[in-house]
């Protein structure tokens, strides 16, 4: 067995591809509530500072996301937020009239889809 040389030690962000930057800001800043950062480029964009890393909306205004799986969107590249209470974000989802899927595995998360499509998996924590 060969030993790797690269030693990955954590995640530092992840990028998301976004049409509208201002659109998209209004879901991950209002509806999921993330803290906003500085950024130091001046192309779109909005970036977020979770405890252990951070979220790049990047713009692009051709993008379009395409599902590979419609049907489940967790069969689909996500990504995968914690939270403390997920009946909180039910009904907050549900107040607002917002579609989601919970999981199909019986796990205490849900599925829902940004302005642009893009997965995001909200999962309670313990």
């Amino acid at each position: 067995m060969v030993t790797p040389q690269i030693q990955v030690t954590r995640c530092l962000h992840t990028a998301i591809l976004v049409a509208d930057v201002q659109r998209a800001a209004a879901f991950y800043d209002r509806l999921l509530g993330l803290p906003k950062v500085e950024r130091p480029f001046n192309y779109g964009g909005v970036w977020y500072q979770l405890p252990q890393m951070q979220v790049h909306l990047i713009e692009d205004p051709t993008f379009q996301a395409k599902l590979a799986n419609p049907e489940k969107l967790g069969r689909n590249p996500h990504i995968a937020f914690g939270v403390k209470d997920l009946n909180a974000v039910r009904s907050q989802l549900d107040g607002e009239n917002y579609p989601y899927e919970m999981s199909a595995s019986g796990r205490r998360a849900l599925f829902l889809q940004d302005p642009d499509g893009n997965v995001i998996e909200v999962t309670e924590e313990s």
